[in-house]
């Protein structure tokens, strides 16, 4: 029984992931129903934001029961509020499966649909909660913190170098490594840079509908190509409290939280890199590296934001995907305990 309910979750997983970056401030789900005799008989997704969440999706497409004594499979507990759509779980217990299994049970505190399931008599059991919650790490970010996802990208030498200490960087990485950054900053919703990086590279960063640019004292040109984009947040003294006497870091990704902005590309030096991993506000980090070793300590780091002393006091990371990219390699690396 584990290992079918498992290949029937990961089934679900599959699915969910047709959403990708459609779905969000919502979390990716999928859904399959099987009849009393253990075969499918209909799947279904969340395919859009407002749109109808998997399990309705997949048993609206029912037409003589076929789920009665069945199991369905969720990767999220079925929700039990009403929100763009009526709640998922009275439609579930309406169709009167023997068995609902669930990946993971809902973060948001207003959905309570495991309880009812059980009231109604149905069992209810749990199967790849780790992968499920992997999954959707950006919607529980966002619904337990209040705060964007942010991924850090960067691209460095083998010794962890971002540009020689002329500033001179251009290119470390490959033509290759660079479109694939051109694609993954689509997947976010804003892409937040630095001053430094605007006046030093002039990047237009068009490939997602908003840009945030932190600069304190308004040093940008305001003929750069990153404002003809519209949407282009710009975090200065004027708008943002100070910490320490530089831009208080948190309080910039909460006013981006408030602007419906639910992930964050971040896309700069190693001073900016530096701070927000020092501050705790780093969910990912994507790191490009390149077979180059610049050899040279007065090089520019690709992170230079804390004093420490010990190793042990270095940030753990946990990689989960690394891809060979020819000549690079890029490593992606989790700060959470996913």
């Amino acid at each position: 029984m584990k290992n079918l309910d498992e290949k029937y979750m990961r089934m679900c997983f599959t699915l969910a992931k047709r959403g990708k970056n459609k779905v969000a401030p919502n979390p990716m789900v999928g859904c399959v129903v099987l009849d009393k005799n253990g075969n499918i008989v209909s799947k279904g997704y969340h395919k859009k934001y407002g749109q109808n969440h998997a399990e309705r999706d997949a048993l609206l497409k029912l037409k003589n029961k076929e789920a009665n004594g069945g199991t369905i499979y969720v990767n999220l507990e079925p929700c039990s509020h009403y929100g763009k759509t009526p709640p998922c779980v009275d439609l579930v217990i309406e169709h009167k499966p023997a068995r609902v299994v669930i990946g993971m049970k809902d973060v948001n505190p207003k959905v309570d649909g495991i309880s009812k399931l059980k009231a109604a008599g149905i069992q209810v059991d749990f199967v790849l909660e780790k992968e499920a919650e992997f999954l959707n790490r950006r919607f529980i970010k966002t619904m337990t913190k209040k705060l964007p996802y942010v991924v850090l990208k960067t691209a460095s030498t083998m010794d962890g170098k971002i540009a020689a200490k002329t500033g001179s960087s251009k290119w470390i990485t490959s033509e290759k490594s660079r479109e694939l950054v051109y694609k993954m900053r689509r997947e976010f919703d804003c892409i937040l840079t630095s001053s430094n990086t605007v006046i030093a590279d002039n990047p237009s960063m068009s490939q997602t509908k908003w840009r945030c640019v932190l600069d304190k004292d308004l040093r940008t040109d305001k003929n750069s190509k990153i404002y003809s984009q519209s949407n282009t947040y710009i975090a200065s003294r004027q708008n943002t409290p100070l910490k320490n006497g530089e831009l208080d870091l948190e309080a910039v990704l909460r006013e981006l939280y408030k602007l419906g902005i639910y992930s964050v590309f971040v896309e700069c030096g190693g001073t900016l890199a530096g701070a927000l991993l020092k501050d705790g506000l780093v969910d990912e980090i994507y790191q490009f590296i390149a077979p180059k070793i610049l050899n040279d300590n007065n090089g520019i780091s690709c992170f230079n934001g804390d004093n420490i002393n010990e190793i042990s006091e270095a940030k753990n990371l946990k990689i989960y995907e690394v891809k060979y990219l020819n000549p690079d390699i890029l490593i992606k690396a989790a700060l959470s305990s996913f």
